[in-house]
């Protein structure tokens, strides 16, 4: 069977066709060519048009069809991969109410923390495993109190990829994995996290279906399908927020695997067999692809939200639109290592959660004009990001999660050899690259829930790895470059509190 995944990304949407008998990927596309746009209001609002994600779909499919030489009316199921923790409300006739308030997003924080105090800590910890922090409920919320008459409007509150899979199937579900996301899922009554819906006011009502993770969501309209160039009827079988499916798209699957990923924002994540949380909710526990009550997978988050971003943003400040991130790379590789004493702290895209849900903005640090140039910048960057995950792991060493590897797609950041360096270094771990990315794990993904397949690993076939970063103790220059910058992140840190 052929089946398509999608990766609905807040830079670009991306499908790959998988043929589930060899676990090979066909053909892969990408849409936009250029990165799509993110509608900042006010300082630490993000947000997108539903509709664009749609028409990207469409266009990102045809372009699969263009390149693919198979015919893709041939394709079996479909997955859906999709940016996490965003809001989107729409009306009775499914169209969009307003614009997706994003992950990136840090308008709630408040709200969040708030609620956290006073439902209790401990209990927030012990039955949704987070504080309900910044993430979906707390931007229904926000939209309750502050767009009163549009609330009221809502027939459904969904995640992006419920979106999705509302315009392919014409049916409002989510999942588990999903609700827990958004921080409405109760994990001990597993079930709805009703307390926190009594406490924020909102509606039952519109909280959608719940539908397996991985297994049939619905069928394709025919409306849908004609759009997509598909056939009508066939199976949505898969559908998970991008860093779950990250993970299962590298095969981590069971306690003790952990998955990173560097995109837009940048992400490490461990599974545990037990409803494991942070007592400072510095990192995220949610259900994973596989989680059932009787066999417990918890995937333990680690978001960094400053990670691709800031490449992207030093991209367009050094070269604008005429250069590319190979171009980058080399800069960045032929800079000394420490970049002649420049520190970027690259926190610059909204609150952070691994700093407690603080939004200190991104630094640049120990700039000498007469001595840098762009090489060292561009370095400082890649360095920074890298030393942003190295602090995180540190936080995940602190609640028992020791990775001594991380597995990871080569692409986005990871092709920075600076980047993957440095971080394996620092961090002390070996990162294993493969052929896979988010797309391709949701059509392996669809090929299960659709029954093409028996088990997971049967999916896997054509999981390769393709190279592997050992850890340099001994390049002092990188650790002590490291030193400098955790002083400086600490000392921005003290006197922003």
């Amino acid at each position: 069977m052929l089946t398509i995944g999608y990766d609905l990304g807040s830079s670009f949407i991306k499908a790959a066709l998988v043929d589930s008998a060899t676990g090979e990927a066909v053909a892969t596309a990408s849409f936009p060519d250029s990165e799509m746009a993110i509608d900042a209001q006010r300082p630490g609002w993000a947000e997108q048009r539903p509709e664009a994600w749609w028409e990207g779909i469409v266009q990102v499919t045809r372009r699969l069809a263009a390149v693919s030489g198979v015919p893709v009316r041939d394709v079996g199921a479909l997955g859906v991969s999709y940016q996490m923790h965003g809001l989107v409300l729409v009306g009775r006739d499914g169209r969009p109410l307003r614009p997706a308030i994003i992950w990136c997003d840090s308008r709630a924080t408040e709200i969040g923390r708030e609620a956290f105090g006073m439902l209790g800590e401990g209990r927030c910890l012990h039955e949704m495993l987070n504080s309900p922090g910044n993430f979906t409920a707390s931007k229904l919320r926000w939209v309750k109190l502050h767009e009163p008459a549009l609330y009221e409007q809502a027939w459904k509150a969904m995640l992006p990829g419920d979106f999705i899979a509302l315009k392919m199937t014409g049916e409002c579900t989510t999942t588990v994995s999903g609700l827990s996301e958004g921080i409405l899922w109760n994990f001990r009554e597993n079930g709805i996290a009703t307390h926190l819906m009594t406490y924020y006011e909102i509606r039952n009502g519109l909280i959608p279906g719940v539908v397996p993770t991985m297994g049939l969501q619905g069928h394709l309209t025919p409306v849908a399908a004609e759009e997509l160039g598909l056939t009508a009827g066939i199976p949505l079988a898969y559908r998970a927020g991008d860093q779950p499916n990250n993970a299962f798209a590298l095969n981590v699957l069971q306690p003790g695997e952990i998955a990173a990923t560097a995109g837009t924002s940048g992400v490490v994540y461990a599974v545990s067999d037990s409803l494991a949380c942070d007592s400072r909710s510095r990192v995220n526990a949610f259900a994973h692809v596989n989680h059932t009550p009787a066999d417990p997978r918890i995937g333990i988050l680690l978001c960094i939200n400053g990670t691709g971003i800031a490449n992207s943003w030093i991209k367009k400040l050094t070269s604008g639109s005429s250069g590319n991130y190979e171009e980058m790379n080399e800069l960045a590789s032929a800079a000394p290592t420490g970049a002649g004493g420049i520190s970027v702290i690259p926190f610059g895209n909204g609150a952070e959660r691994m700093l407690a849900d603080r939004d200190v903005g991104a630094h640049v640090l120990g700039v000498q004009f007469n001595a840098h140039g762009t090489g060292e910048i561009i370095r400082a960057v890649h360095e920074g990001v890298a030393f942003a995950f190295v602090y995180g792991i540190r936080i995940l060493n602190s609640i028992g999660i020791m990775p001594g590897i991380l597995r990871a797609g080569a692409g986005n950041m990871f092709q920075s050899p600076v980047f993957a360096q440095s971080l394996a270094t620092v961090a002390g771990v070996v990162i294993e690259l493969y052929n896979t990315d988010g797309a391709q794990g949701a059509a392996r993904a669809a090929a299960v829930g659709a029954g093409a397949v028996s088990t997971p690993a049967e999916a896997f076939a054509g999981l390769k790895r393709i190279a592997a970063i050992e850890p340099s103790p001994e390049d002092t220059a990188c650790l002590d470059a490291y030193r400098l910058w955790e002083q400086r992140l600490n000392a921005i840190l003290e006197s922003s509190s």
